[in-house]
């Protein structure tokens, strides 16, 4: 999967192998019914190809800072190709604003660098499709991608569903798919134009990012992923855009994470802020409460319209990646209990008016009802951050969330003069802080562990308590607890597993791999504690592994380096973000931010 880059419009993306094929397409929705699926079954899954015949080598890049695809592509007989892969956005978009940018169309554009070549040109949806002339083009109809109509345009004549096409020296071929209202839109298409009205929009977005720092180009990019995996018309990141790829090669740990869950895209939104970006976290926290109130109590994981996706299902006609088995669509983490999401929620609201967004009568009754909430169930056990497929736990940084629920409804409250019991909250969130250092606390592992309650395994997520202020990285538990995570859940070279299901019972068979996130936490607490060349050395690492463009997985298989679990993973690219800034601030001579010296010297409201 790592040969791979990602495209997108803000609705739906694609990713293009390095080879010129794409054997993933989701349109007109992230969560749509995928019309290309070839990722997840290379033989019956399809894809549509533009390649060299007698490919014998390829290179692949983004174009300047773009959601643009460049792939050079090299024939034994020595013809060149560049293919340039996008999925096209209006004239004059602004990604800024909340607002449709997309044109419903990818456009795949070839030209020839070195000549005579021979181009093979394949379309073939998953589960068939009909086609029939229509105009300069094809109409496409796919009844196993929800019944998806499809125009498709090229500059020259195709016997379809292949066909290949002898191309000389500076000549092009062009195709075009289309999706928005194919029947009324023109068959005319200047690629040129289309490719120029793309990129204008993506460098006006890209301009506004705000860092300078270590991996300054990495950081950079994943932003710019975060922007992919964004709803441009209303704000729902989603955590993934695929579905399926397996955590470890022929398990069943395979999940679709084409959905918004709230903590991962609260993660989101709390890293483009740290670079400038703050439209997009701010339009996050709209769309959340929206959510909320929808289903009168936050849920795990919410579709793109603010309402609940399908009830899982496993898909029996694909094989899987590298045959894992099973497929699934939907997730099951809709039915469970995770009680993070107070925290997720009221911490987003903090920093939205920490930059002077006004909290009014209604946004406080909906916070009030949400720091209440906290303020009952944060001893009710439940599934957690890792989602176990297993009875609940009282899970620390679940237990955690309700603190900062707490503790940011207390400061809202306090600074605005909004209406509360400030005080009672102020000292329920202190008692949870000391619960956490009482009953978590393994005098025998010298670690808080993953419970509020005798017996717990290490968990790395105790990692983050630090980044959501919960706990100074150089408190003396904190840094115990640091220390027995890297020795007893270390994958090797800095890489951490999430937990051992052997020790913490998730409820499914075999293990799974690195966990790329919780190495950025652990460089996060290693700065914290002073320790910054540790920090740089290990984020300079982690940034190592990122593929050829830049994109990284939700996890590393640690004996071979290989990608496992979706792809491109939101929270992979979070994590690269924010440990980039706080190195950036330490290296200014700021004091490490998570460190006990800096604890309160964050922006107030």
């Amino acid at each position: 999967m790592e040969n791979h880059a990602l495209i997108g419009d803000g609705r739906g993306s694609a990713l293009v192998g390095v080879d010129g094929s794409i054997r993933w397409l989701c349109v007109p929705r992230f969560d749509s019914p995928p019309l290309l699926r070839g990722l997840l079954d290379h033989r019956r899954g399809g894809q549509f190809l533009v390649t060299v015949d007698g490919l014998c080598s390829a290179r692949q890049r983004y174009v300047d800072e773009s959601g643009i695809v460049c792939t050079e592509l090299a024939a034994a007989d020595g013809g060149a190709v560049e293919l340039t892969d996008l999925f096209t956005l209006r004239e004059g978009a602004t990604l800024a604003e909340y607002a449709r940018a997309g044109r419903g169309e990818l456009l795949r554009w070839a030209r020839v660098r070195h000549g005579p070549v021979v181009l093979r040109v394949a379309l073939q949806p998953y589960g068939g499709a009909q086609m029939s002339p229509r105009g300069n083009g094809w109409q496409v109809k796919c009844p196993q991608a929800g019944d998806l109509s499809l125009q498709l345009l090229a500059s020259h004549p195709l016997d379809w569903p292949r066909d290949r096409i002898k191309l000389q020296a500076g000549e092009q071929f062009w195709v075009l798919l289309r999706w928005d209202s194919p029947m009324y839109r023109p068959d005319v298409v200047d690629p040129q134009r289309l490719l120029s009205d793309t990129a204008a929009a993506w460098h006006g977005w890209s301009a506004s990012i705000d860092y300078t720092g270590p991996q300054q180009a990495m950081v950079r990019r994943s932003a710019l992923t975060l922007k992919l995996l964004d709803h441009f018309e209303d704000g729902a990141i989603i955590a993934a855009p695929t579905s399926s790829l397996p955590e470890v090669i022929g398990g069943v740990r395979n999940w679709d994470y084409r959905y918004t869950w709230i903590r991962d895209a609260a993660f989101s939104g709390f890293a483009l802020r740290r670079i400038g970006l703050h439209a997009e976290a701010d339009s996050f926290l709209g769309w959340v409460l929206d959510a909320a109130d929808s289903t009168r109590t936050p849920r795990v994981l919410y579709d793109l319209d603010g309402v609940l996706p399908p009830h899982e299902r496993t898909d029996p006609d694909l094989c899987g990646y590298r045959r894992s088995a099973p497929v699934r669509w939907g997730n099951a983490a809709i039915e469970q209990t995770q009680h993070d999401a107070y925290g997720e929620i009221l911490d987003c609201a903090y920093q939205w008016a920490a930059r002077g967004g006004p909290v009014d009568d209604h946004l406080w009754r909906r916070l009030h009802r949400l720091a209440e909430a906290a303020y009952r169930l944060w001893q009710v056990p439940d599934h957690g951050i890792w989602e176990i497929r297993a009875p609940g736990r009282p899970f620390t940084y679940s237990v955690a969330m309700c603190q900062v629920a707490l503790d940011r409804a207390c400061r809202l409250s306090r600074r605005l003069k909004l209406p509360a019991d400030a005080d009672r909250w102020a000292r329920q969130a202190a008692e949870l802080t000391e619960q956490i250092l009482q009953y978590a606390w393994d005098d025998r592992l010298q670690s808080l562990t993953e419970q509020l309650a005798p017996g717990g395994g290490l968990d790395a997520s105790v990692l983050a308590l630090p980044l959501r202020r919960v706990l100074p990285a150089d408190h003396p538990r904190m840094a115990a607890t640091c220390t027995a995570i890297a020795r007893h859940l270390g994958a090797g070279d800095g890489l951490l597993y999430r937990y051992l299901p052997e020790r913490s019972p998730d409820g499914l068979p075999d293990r799974e791999g690195a966990f790329v996130l919780c190495s950025f936490w652990l460089a996060d607490n290693l700065l914290g504690q002073g320790r910054i060349d540790e920090a740089a050395a290990l984020y300079d690492n982690l940034c190592a592994r990122a593929n050829h463009v830049g994109l990284l997985a939700e996890q590393i298989d640690p004996s071979t380096g290989s990608f496992l679990g979706n792809f491109p993973q939101a929270l992979s690219h979070v994590g690269l973000i924010s440990t980039g800034v706080a190195l950036a601030r330490a290296a200014r001579g700021g004091q490490p931010e998570l460190s006990t010296t800096a604890w309160h010297q964050r922006q107030t409201i």
